[in-house]
């Protein structure tokens, strides 16, 4: 028989059975599509050596007047301005407090409590102390995590062990720096059987402690505090929920104990008492309970934008932050952000902001409406705002054309979930809809047209703009809006949505890859709360394929060399696509890619098929190895479809150069021939690379095959 070339359609489709999928590819991991032709992603090299806290959710990059490269860097319990590869904390000051002898010490423990009536923080939140004098020879003048909080007291751990019992000490000027309170790093809400981990919190509830042991019928709580627990709801002590009707000072009254499927039981003095109250989806709750609303609120995210060379940002549901740069000769790295409350209409809960590009205009999506109306504190989660233009502090409407400051509230669904600056207009989604939102200038200021109805989207950070087009992850399945909102075929629907977690929508996220015209969406697989998948749309060729890669955030920035993105593990940024290897390691670790097609049949499939030998066809153009790059070329054979596939031999197809010194070269030289001895009915094609500086691209390998029996 004559050769026969292995040549398969662009793109990975898992929508189908590999035998139904002939002609095409299967499997893939860290390989893309380039002129229709697989080959092997781009590496990754640290952005910065330098760690941050927390969870990366939101990156932003812009240059200040005075040339400084700078990018925003939000986390669940900080945020930073990366600048000179190192990471500056200008987490707002939520609140600053003067304390008189805050500190109570025991005697050999570095656990501190801290007394402040009117603290408002929640476990794990950040505070600084200044002005104190040592207590127990402990210098508590420090940045500190809240480790465990009631309603007048929390406690810090110190950097050593007190060496004094102490009831009251610091001095009478110690200043307390509350943080903004931190966020949640996952959205799942629930606790109990089946609904998480039994026993698990939720980060940042309120708590309080017994004040004395309860029995297992008791009807009133009594605790150190009710402070901030809700006016009626559900507290959890050990594994046991409590529901409770009203509360005192100190009471929580009205109790059912045992709820929720849970069993009565007694407790300690001074046993943990958790608000397990579910509360906007999170909260506890046990084995087949549901929840109406989304947990996409739940994580901590942020948003940024620039207004002129400052910092716009806000935490979603929070109030709006700036921070300046500055004019000097380097920025003003060492200040935190501040509140921007220069007037009573200013909105302080806010779900999403963007300053829009046509008027330089800020606009809120879901916030409280203005001080003067019925209800202003309250966040209208279909609600948008704006101020006037070339301001980010006029956020008031007087309704008589004398200001661009203005409101509009949208109709078709319960919640904003977010918005995209595109080409002429805004892109604003809801939970059932999507608008598009044009600026036509005085006296309407924004016109809004619903562009298409009973839509969905998954998460704030699901939606990616290139060239005009907006490309999004729904539900179930993708969109597309380039003048009308259509589906988006995707050869890998049933392979990605079967397999997702959907308490964790929140944390999905997208971002391009303009490089090689990539939209990228990263999720959680039905097994994690981490997003460590993607799936990868090719917009110039129109195919999809997959892989696995753990990362949070992710940035394409004309401003810096290479996409940028966060790496959970080491709580580090890198730039992707920044050589072969993965550069987190030291020395660099090899990436292992591979694909692999679909089977196909030897002739018709009534005969098995002998293959000999196997003619290469690939380059190693881009590759950085002193030792000549090979790849492995690997025939899988299998009788039928229902059968495992049988053992075969990888030859390898190794470079007759070393690319170290010259990453290019125009003649490819490498293995001519490789032999093998494979038999069977239908077979498969692997290509896979295991070695350190290896760059590949796949060609068209032909095999020699001759028919050998027929059973």
């Amino acid at each position: 028989m004559p050769l026969q070339q292995l040549q398969f359609r662009p793109g990975v489709n898992r929508e189908s059975t590999t035998l139904a999928n002939e002609g095409g590819w299967f499997e893939s991991q860290w390989v893309r599509f380039r002129s229709g032709y697989p080959e092997k992603i781009g590496g990754w090299t640290l952005l910065s050596p330098s760690t941050y806290l927390g969870v990366c959710r939101s990156l932003w990059n812009w240059v200040s007047l005075r040339g400084f490269n700078l990018l925003g860097v939000g986390t669940d319990t900080k945020f930073y301005v990366e600048y000179g590869s190192a990471f500056f904390d200008i987490t707002p000051i939520r609140s600053q407090v003067t304390l008189n002898n805050p500190f109570a010490t025991v005697n050999t423990s570095a656990i501190v409590t801290v007394t402040d009536a009117n603290h408002g923080a929640i476990t794990g939140d950040y505070v600084t102390f200044s002005g104190a004098t040592t207590v127990a020879n402990l210098n508590l003048n420090n940045e500190y995590v809240i480790t465990y909080v009631d309603a007048n007291t929390f406690t810090i751990t110190a950097a050593a062990n007190a060496n004094a019992t102490v009831a009251a000490g610091g001095g009478a000027a110690v200043v307390a720096a509350y943080q903004l309170n931190v966020g949640t790093s996952t959205g799942t809400a629930l606790v109990g059987w089946g609904a998480g981990l039994w026993g698990g919190t939720v980060a940042g509830a309120q708590a309080s402690q017994l004040n004395g042991a309860i029995n297992n019928s008791v009807a009133t709580v009594v605790v150190d505090s009710t402070t901030n627990f809700p006016a009626a709801g559900t507290i959890i002590i050990d594994s046991e929920l409590i529901t409770y009707t009203a509360k005192t000072a100190t009471d929580f009254t009205g109790c059912v104990r045992g709820a929720k499927g849970t069993t009565a039981a007694s407790h300690l003095d001074n046993a943990i008492v958790t608000n397990a109250t579910i509360t906007n989806g999170v909260g506890f709750g046990p084995w087949g309970e549901s929840f109406s609303s989304s947990t996409n609120n739940n994580i901590r995210l942020w948003s940024q934008a620039n207004f002129g060379q400052d910092l716009l940002f806000n935490p979603r549901g929070g109030a709006l932050y700036y921070w300046s740069p500055g004019s000097g000769s380097s920025p003003n790295i060492g200040t935190r952000a501040e509140i921007v409350d220069d007037n009573a209409d200013i909105p302080t809960k806010i779900n999403e902001i963007l300053v829009a590009d046509a008027a330089r205009i800020v606009i809120a999506f879901g916030c409280n409406d203005y001080s003067t109306a019925p209800d202003p504190t309250t966040l209208d989660p279909l609600l948008i705002r704006w101020t006037a233009q070339e301001s980010y502090t006029d956020w008031t409407f007087t309704g008589d054309g004398s200001t661009t400051a203005g409101f509009y509230r949208l109709s078709h669904g319960s919640t904003i979930i977010g918005a995209i600056q595109t080409r002429q207009e805004i892109v604003v989604w809801t939970d059932a809809a999507i608008y598009s939102m044009q600026y036509v200038g005085l006296p309407n200021i924004w016109q809004f047209t619903l562009l298409a109805d009973n839509i969905s989207i998954v998460s704030p950070n699901a939606m990616v703009t290139a060239s005009g087009v907006v490309y999004w992850m729904g539900v179930d399945k993708f969109y597309v809006y380039s003048g009308r909102v259509e589906t988006l075929p995707c050869a890998l629907r049933s392979y990605i949505f079967d397999d997702i977690n959907r308490e964790e929508f929140g944390q999905i996220f997208s971002g391009t890859n303009e490089g090689y015209s990539e939209a990228w969406w990263f999720y959680c697989p039905s097994n994690s709360a981490l997003t460590s998948k993607y799936v990868i749309f090719n917009y110039l060729d129109r195919v999809w394929y997959y892989g696995t890669m753990p990362r949070t955030a992710w940035l394409d920035s004309p401003l810096r060399p290479y996409p940028i993105t966060a790496e959970p593990a080491i709580n580090k940024l890198l730039y992707q696509e920044d050589g072969v290897d993965d550069g987190t390691t030291n020395p660099p670790s090899a990436i292992a890619s591979y694909i692999q097609s679909a089977d196909f049949d030897i002739g018709d499939g009534h005969n098995y098929g002998f293959v000999w030998r196997m003619i290469p066809d690939i380059t190693f153009d881009g590759s950085t190895s002193f030792n000549p790059p090979q790849v492995n070329m690997t025939m899988r054979p299998r009788q039928n479809p229902g059968s495992p596939y049988g053992t075969a031999p990888s030859p390898a197809v190794t470079s007759t150069q070393s690319y170290g010194a010259q990453p290019t070269y125009n003649v490819q030289e490498f293995t001519e021939i490789i032999y093998t001895r494979i038999r069977g009915r239908q077979m498969s094609f692997r290509v896979d690379s295991t070695a350190i500086g290896t760059k590949w691209q796949l060609g068209v390998p032909r095999m020699d095959v001759r028919p050998d029996g027929r059973r």
